[in-house]
C-alpha cells in the first residue's frame, strides 16, 4: 500500500480513536495561554498517529503539533506534518467541529494532504497533481468570485492590535460578511466545498495549513503569507487562501503598510 492510502485509512482509524477516547474522562490543560487548550486526547491521538505510521514506515520522519519532530531541521526525505486535533477549543466546548489534519511531503515537495472530520466522518483528501475529493467525490475546481461577493473566514480576535487592525478590518468590511469556525483544517475544507471563497490568518504553524494547502491546491486555489511569499513547512507564517481573483484583491491590503511589515516579521521570527 503507497503512502496515500495508508494515510487515507489511518486517518479514519483515529478519528475513530477520538470517538472511543471522547467517552472516557480526559484531563484539559493550556499552553502559551489560558485559551490555547490541549488535552490527553490530542496528546494520545498523536502518539497513536505516531506509532502508527513508523510501524509501516520506519524511515519517515513525523512532526506534530503537540511534540513530535521538534528537532527536525530541513526537508530532506518523507516528512508527515500531523495536527491529531485541529480544534481543540471547539473539541472541548461542543464536542465537534474539529479535525485531523495530516499533510505529506517528499524533500520538500507536497506529496498528499488529508483532513478528516471526525464527527461528519468526512474524508478531504488529495494527492499532489491527482485531483481532490470529499470521501469519494471528486470537489470543483475554484470560482472566480471577488471579495465584495463572497463569505470569508477570519479570526477577528487575532487581529485587534494597533499593527494589525486597519488592514484586516477593511477586508471584512468590503466582504460581504465574515466567519470564524475555530478550525484552520476545516476552513480550507470549507474553501475547497465552496462554502467559503477565501480564509485568512495571521498566525498558523504547518500542521494548521499543509493539508488544506495541497487539498485546495488542486482545485486552482492561490495560498501565501500576506505578502505573496511561498508557506514555510518548518516554522510559521500568516496565510491568505483563496480563488485567484480574491487573493490578489487580499494581497493588495497589505502592500506599503511599513507597521505591519516589521511586526508580521517579528512574530514570525524573520
Amino acid at each position: 500500500m503507497d503512502i496515500y492510502n495508508f494515510g487515507k485509512e489511518l486517518i479514519v482509524e483515529a478519528g475513530k480513536f477520538i470517538e472511543m477516547r471522547m467517552t472516557k474522562e480526559f484531563q484539559i490543560d493550556s499552553k502559551s495561554n489560558p485559551n490555547d487548550l490541549v488535552t490527553d486526547v490530542d496528546r494520545e491521538t498523536e502518539q497513536f498517529l505516531y506509532t502508527k505510521i513508523l510501524e509501516r514506515f520506519p524511515d519517515h520522519l513525523i512532526i506534530g503539533e503537540e511534540g513530535h519532530g521538534q528537532n527536525i531541521q530541513d526537508t530532506k526525505g518523507v516528512i508527515w506534518i500531523v495536527d491529531p486535533i485541529d480544534g481543540t477549543l471547539n473539541f472541548v466546548h461542543q464536542g465537534e467541529n474539529f479535525a485531523i489534519s495530516i499533510g505529506v511531503f517528499i524533500d520538500g515537495e507536497p506529496y498528499c494532504g488529508l483532513i478528516y472530520d471526525c464527527m461528519k466522518r468526512d474524508l478531504y483528501h488529495a494527492k499532489y497533481k491527482n485531483g481532490a475529493y470529499l470521501n469519494e467525490q471528486a470537489l470543483l475546481p475554484a470560482e472566480n468570485i471577488p471579495l465584495n461577493q463572497s463569505l470569508i473566514a477570519i479570526n477577528p480576535k487575532r487581529v485587534l492590535g494597533e499593527e494589525t487592525r486597519s488592514p484586516f478590518f477593511k477586508i471584512m468590511a468590503e466582504s460581504r460578511s465574515v466567519r470564524s469556525y475555530g478550525s484552520a483544517a476545516l476552513e480550507f475544507a470549507m474553501l475547497a466545498k465552496g462554502q467559503i471563497s477565501a480564509l485568512l490568518f495571521l498566525r498558523l504553524y504547518p500542521w494548521d495549513y499543509t493539508a488544506g494547502v495541497i487539498i485546495t491546491g488542486e482545485l486552482g486555489f492561490k495560498t501565501s503569507d500576506l505578502y505573496g511569499r511561498e508557506l514555510p513547512l518548518l516554522s510559521s507564517s500568516s496565510v491568505i487562501s483563496g480563488n485567484p481573483k480574491i487573493h490578489s484583491e487580499i494581497l493588495e491590503y497589505f502592500t506599503g503598510d511599513k507597521r505591519l511589515y516589521e511586526y508580521h516579521e517579528k512574530i514570525h521570527g524573520s
